[in-house]
């Protein structure tokens, strides 16, 4: 096993299922509601800058609440509708990538605890393919008050797995947000690589593992 490892953790957009098998499924939802997204977008740029807190989901729709020219009421109910429940519908029919739950289910036999750490609500993929019944801490960066790659997140996702950042693996797709926010944290890092990465095998230095498929990452960690 990977030496001094006890939990691994993982994003879930892009990481969990390839993000085009969500896009490919909403280009009309987007184009209904492209004002909306391009200002939440924007929004979320500044969060991603913003210190952790206390209520991130009323801070969030006050920013938006300014761009829309609206209540921060109203804000708050255009972001549930739209973007958060609005988007759970997409993910019923979305598959992951092959040997997700077959890693997942083999690091949890190994006696490692597994953790969900993402910008977006969990709750948004529902069961998260079979994964949710295995993690022992599941949350959304929101619930901490700040989004990747801050480190705060990653540091609450530590405490309630009981552990030190050092003892925990993060596994995403950004190089920014996952592998950045998680050495930032103390925490080692795996990444998913893709496009050019994954035709010519090209790891990414700053990651402490690169994989092309979860048998591949199973087979790295359990070695």
């Amino acid at each position: 096993m990977l030496e001094g490892i006890k939990a691994v953790a993982f994003d879930i957009d892009g990481t969990m299922y390839a993000d085009w098998r969500l896009h490919i499924r909403m280009p009309f939802y987007f184009l209904r509601h492209i004002w909306l997204f391009f200002h939440f977008g924007r929004v979320r740029v500044i969060l991603r800058r913003t210190a952790p807190v206390a209520d991130f989901y009323e801070y969030q729709a006050r920013l938006l609440a300014k761009r829309l020219r609206c209540s921060p009421e109203e804000a708050k109910e255009k972001l549930r509708r739209v973007c958060y429940d609005g988007l759970s519908r997409y993910f019923e029919s979305i598959k992951p990538y092959p040997y997700l739950y077959e890693t997942v289910a083999a690091f949890k036999s190994a006696g490692l605890k597994i953790g969900v750490l993402s910008d977006f609500p969990p709750g948004q993929k529902g069961p998260l393919w079979g994964v949710r019944d295995l993690c022992d801490v599941c949350i959304g960066s929101e619930e901490s008050g700040a989004l990747k790659p801050s480190v705060y997140p990653f540091g609450i996702l530590a405490r309630k797995l009981n552990l030190s950042p050092g003892e925990i693996l993060y596994v995403g797709n950004s190089k920014r947000y996952d592998v950045g926010g998680a050495n930032s944290a103390g925490m080692k890092s795996a990444y998913l690589q893709k496009g050019i990465r994954a035709l010519f095998n090209i790891p990414l230095r700053q990651a402490d593992i690169s994989f092309k498929n979860y048998r591949q990452l199973k087979n790295i960690v359990l070695q």
